[in-house]
């Protein structure tokens, strides 16, 4: 579809906007553990299986909702969809027990993927040949929600209390519900399947693609070893020897901010038909930053270092791997999102509870060597597909969207 200028400048902004808005509203809670589990008078653990089940409601959304974005017109359903997340996020505001609020947390990561259908949504109004740019710049604005999700939460929580923090994101969630109302435009949708064939189509689409089949493994590798990282570290920097306030755990998130430059660069990287290299070098920074990052349990210079190397290589091959499945059927983009995302946050919500079970046994050492664990396996994968390429082919990197051979990734 075609778009005019500005008209699509400003559909992008609020999409920027929006998906960072929408996206914070699952990361709120991770600088906050050591508050929530005082106040419900409850184990790390339980507070570990509260950001478990986050993970895992964001994912049954991914494999249920976001389907809906090739069926259904996608202003109407991401405002409706979105709508319900603010009340799901006034109802965590007020919780009074641990349960009540783990359900209306789970209910808001279902919801959230709201974000998950203006990813593609703006590959679909971007002009061609200027995709990855696009999609980069919303997702930069995702990568900076999830950051300043939890520096907004520390502060927040230092002031008026944890329960501030959630009545916030249900504020700004009703704002981004208001811009996207007003500037998205009216697209219609790409199939007329009924609901039952479209989620089966999003299995034939696994089993067609050989390339959402390896971009789908790398993913969840990526996001494992997010995890592992971010459900533990707030416990690490909580606890002796350093016994630093929520607000300050939640200022560490900035050193991450090199994600959001990752994620332009790596746009790029894909609209000049370098994604595949480039996914193998971001996922080798993923497993090298565990080496600083594991070392954090003794400097916070070095684990200021590693969350630095880390947030850039989890958000570069993030991007490389987005832009790769978009080109393979642009008609099923919403459905191509589906299967990647939704193997991407089983894999996050996988570190997630590995983390929090492997600190209460083993500390931040055992979160370490699960947290490398994850990307050390997806670079290797990666590694034998590159060996296959250059076997079959001897070509170079660029991208084949409609190969049907695994190692054109």
């Amino acid at each position: 579809m075609t778009t005019p200028d500005r008209a699509r400048t400003r559909a992008v902004a609020a999409m920027t906007f929006a998906t960072g808005v929408i996206i914070a509203n699952n990361y709120y809670a991770q600088p906050l553990e050591a508050a929530l589990s005082a106040h419900f008078a409850v184990p790390s653990s339980a507070i570990g299986a509260v950001l478990t089940l986050i993970q895992l409601s964001y994912a049954l959304g991914l494999a249920t909702l976001v389907p809906l974005g090739d069926l259904l017109e996608r202003r109407r359903l991401v405002v409706t969809m979105l709508s319900v997340t603010v009340l799901g996020l006034v109802v965590v505001a007020l919780s009074p027990t641990l349960p009540v609020l783990a359900a209306a947390a789970g209910f808001v990561g279902l919801t959230t993927v709201a974000a998950q259908i203006l990813v593609p949504f703006s590959a679909s109004i971007a002009p061609e040949g200027e995709q990855g740019r696009v999609v980069s710049t919303v997702m930069s604005g995702l990568l900076i929600g999830i950051l300043v999700s939890r520096v907004v939460a520390g502060l927040v929580a230092e002031v008026v209390g944890w329960r501030g923090v959630f009545a916030l994101g249900a504020a700004l969630t009703a704002v981004a519900v208001l811009a996207l109302w007003r500037t998205l435009p009216v697209v219609a949708p790409s199939t007329s399947l009924p609901y039952p064939r479209l989620l089966l189509s999003v299995v034939r689409l696994i089993r067609d693609e050989p390339v959402l089949r390896f971009r789908m493994a790398l993913g969840a590798s990526g996001y494992a070893s997010f995890g592992a990282l971010w459900t533990s570290v707030g416990f690490l920097l909580a606890a002796p020897p350093y016994r630093l306030s929520e607000a300050t755990i939640g200022l560490f998130a900035l050193f991450g901010v090199a994600g959001a430059v990752a994620a332009r660069f790596a746009g790029r990287l894909a609209d000049r038909g370098h994604s595949f290299g480039a996914t193998g070098a971001f996922l080798g920074l993923v497993a090298l930053s565990w080496i600083p990052l594991g070392l954090g349990a003794f400097s916070l210079v070095a684990l200021a270092i590693g969350l630095v190397v880390f947030d850039l290589g989890v958000q570069g091959s993030h991007i490389s791997n987005q832009n790769t499945i978009y080109a393979l059927q642009p008609q099923a983009r919403s459905r191509l999102n589906t299967a990647y995302m939704t193997s991407y946050f089983l894999g996050g919500a996988a570190g997630s509870g590995l983390s929090s079970a492997l600190y209460a046994t083993h500390g931040w050492a055992g979160v370490s060597i699960a947290g490398a664990a994850f990307p050390t396996a997806g670079f290797l994968l990666w590694l034998v597909v590159a060996v296959r390429r250059r076997r079959t082919s001897g070509t170079n990197s660029r991208i084949r969207p409609r190969s049907r051979n695994p190692s054109a990734a």
